[in-house]
């Protein structure tokens, strides 16, 4: 036993789900194997792959950005060497879900934009759908190909302190990530080779792939090959790294909306040798910016008349506009409702109890209850826009009412949810860090396909709760194992 001392400190809650020990100190099952190994590995040897890791890192280019930092644009990913295992049993579970999940939101959006049986039923409150800024009214009976609105979600799901998988939020419309998630996997089978096929280990690298297959799916072109673009911001924006990669990975286009320009409603890319006719656009710019025409007039990152090619059918957008709607944090707190109403089925991945504050009599519990609960702008994502009540001042709460009461249908509460722990290397011992999952699902023409894996957040700090890169969180790879 060469590495005993690094667990010998290591301390969990009995009120938080941990992941690597059940309440006695004893490891599960799924982490034997890796605990065998960790104990048999010289400290300095695990220091040496955590430093390797960081080069590598650092070498790859594989970088995000916070806006809001003082220390500039781009900052290398924080990656925690120790992976995250997900037992098959619980995948199974978790795969049910999201594929149950995604179904039954894209059967929302196919009917919000037409025929609207859900509001006219009265299981959601037109208010809500109306009231939401991205409803786009320009989506209203536009013929969306193969009815798909949702071709990639990234459902982020946790655990609560008695092991119970919840749905946090749904990401619909440009969901990151899955290039952090490709490149934990090549890393960790960089500094630990042998390992990964010793667990059994299911494969994530297949993602790119299955992106593209479903990409060309979208194609009206009958037997030839469709020309397929990436459609970015530019190198400014905070995910250029995953768009850069996942063009290059599966060989397309990473074209700008200077790049791009539509003459009798057909998209063409500007290339050497003239004009080439494009298909499928994955875009990675926000609804209100991909066509000055219609959304944004001063918009420089999209392309003007994009709309009405894609009205005609002559190219499919990826992922569809409009999608806002359906994961508004108002919207949510009805995702039970819209599968049991779309599906009639129970929903097999639970909601966190969730408050929307424009309601009065819940606004009044909240606001009472302030301290147990996590309160949310209903359109912010990053972590920004939110306040945890035990971890706020009396004076930051009273701020906070103000904003609440200024706008309440911008607002969500939910009580703290005590996110499971995992152990992360960290200082050269091992210590527990809070953590949830993203797991990314393809919906295209012949059906749902989801990746064993995702991508791992880590609140490295501790005693933190917030896992978002852009408020100090990391990542690990997960491994979800095949038996």
């Amino acid at each position: 036993m060469e590495n005993l001392a690094l667990f010998k400190n290591y301390l969990h809650s009995p009120n938080i789900w941990d992941e690597m020990y059940v309440q006695n100190h004893e490891v599960r099952d799924s982490y034997k194997r890796l605990c065998s190994f960790l104990e048999n590995i010289p400290q300095a040897q695990l220091s040496s792959k955590e430093e390797m890791a960081k080069r590598l890192f650092m070498s790859q280019g594989v970088t995000f950005t916070v806006y809001s930092s003082g220390e500039g644009i781009e900052k290398i990913f924080p990656f925690d060497i120790i992976p995250r295992i997900i037992t098959s049993a619980e995948w199974d579970y978790i795969e049910r879900g999201i594929k149950q999940r995604l179904k039954a939101l894209n059967l929302f959006l196919n009917d919000i934009y037409s025929n609207q049986f859900i509001l006219k039923d009265k299981i959601i409150p037109v208010d809500l759908v109306y009231s939401c800024p991205h409803y786009l009214r320009e989506m209203h009976n536009l013929p969306v190909p193969h009815e798909i609105f949702v071709h990639i979600a990234g459902i982020d799901i946790i655990r609560d302190y008695d092991g119970t998988f919840y749905v946090l939020e749904d990401n619909l419309r440009t969901p990151s990530g899955v290039s952090y998630m490709l490149e934990n996997r090549e890393i960790t089978k960089r500094i630990f080779p042998d390992f990964i096929p010793q667990n059994l280990v299911r494969s994530v690298n297949q993602y790119p792939q299955l992106l593209y297959k479903n990409l060309a799916e979208l194609s009206t072109k009958n037997g030839s090959k469709p020309t397929i673009v990436m459609l970015t911001p530019g190198i400014y924006n905070s995910a250029y790294y995953e768009h850069s990669s996942l063009a290059r990975l599966m060989g397309i286009e990473l074209v700008e909306g200077r790049d791009l320009v539509v003459d009798n409603h057909r998209v063409y890319m500007k290339t050497t040798s003239g004009l080439q006719s494009v298909d499928v656009i994955y875009r990675r710019v926000d609804d209100e910016f991909l066509d000055p025409l219609v959304f944004k007039p001063d918009s420089l990152l999209g392309v003007p008349g994009l709309m009405s090619a894609y009205r005609k059918g002559n190219v499919a957008i990826v992922n569809a506009p409009g999608n806002g709607v359906a994961d508004d944090k108002a919207t949510y707190i009805y995702v039970p409702d819209i599968i049991k109403y779309y599906l009639n089925e129970e929903p097999i991945l639970k909601n966190v109890p969730t408050y929307h504050l424009a309601d009065e009599e819940q606004r009044e519990y909240v606001f009472k209850n302030m301290e147990k609960m996590v309160i949310k702008k209903t359109n912010e994502s990053g972590g920004y826009g939110m306040i945890i009540g035990n971890c706020a001042s009396e004076a930051e709460l009273e701020d906070y009412k103000q904003a609440v009461l200024q706008n309440p249908r911008q607002f969500i509460a939910q009580p703290i949810v005590s996110l499971s722990t995992v152990p992360c290397y960290i200082n050269e011992r091992l210590q527990p860090r809070r953590v949830d999952l993203r797991p990314f699902a393809l919906y295209g023409p012949s059906g749902i396909d989801i990746v064993p894996g995702g991508l791992t957040r880590v609140a490295l700090k501790e005693g933190s709760l917030v896992v978002n890169s852009s408020q100090g969180g990391g990542s690990k790879d997960t491994w979800v194992l095949s038996v």
